[in-house]
């Protein structure tokens, strides 16, 4: 069974399994990760931390972690952003195994 779920055109193609991380938020639109479990309170779909971020797409509970927090648990933030870097495997390459199409115009 196919999910369609939309980025912006603009963003970087996904790259193949094992390359670097481009932004591309395939992976982030697909699934959340534990984290992202947590903050966008749901297992599956499009993680509520995943932002755009000028040319790419970021985790922004790397890039701002405390905006995702209540305030009362802001002080958990540097604490957050550590888990994420390693929930998300950051600096090990893609490792989602979506299988892109570009959206039909027609």
């Amino acid at each position: 069974m196919d999910r369609v779920f939309m980025l912006r055109s603009d963003a970087p193609a996904k790259p193949p399994p094992g390359q670097p991380c481009n932004g591309c938020g395939v992976c982030c639109a697909a699934e959340p990760c534990p984290a992202g479990v947590l903050v966008s309170r749901r297992r599956t779909g499009r993680c509520r931390a995943l932002l755009w971020a000028g040319e790419r797409y970021r985790c922004g509970l790397v890039t701002d972690p405390a905006r995702h927090l209540p305030r009362a648990l802001r002080w958990l933030a540097p604490a957050l952003r550590r888990l994420a870097l390693r929930w998300i495997s950051a600096g090990s390459g893609c490792d989602s195994l979506a299988v892109v199409k570009p959206a039909s115009n027609g």
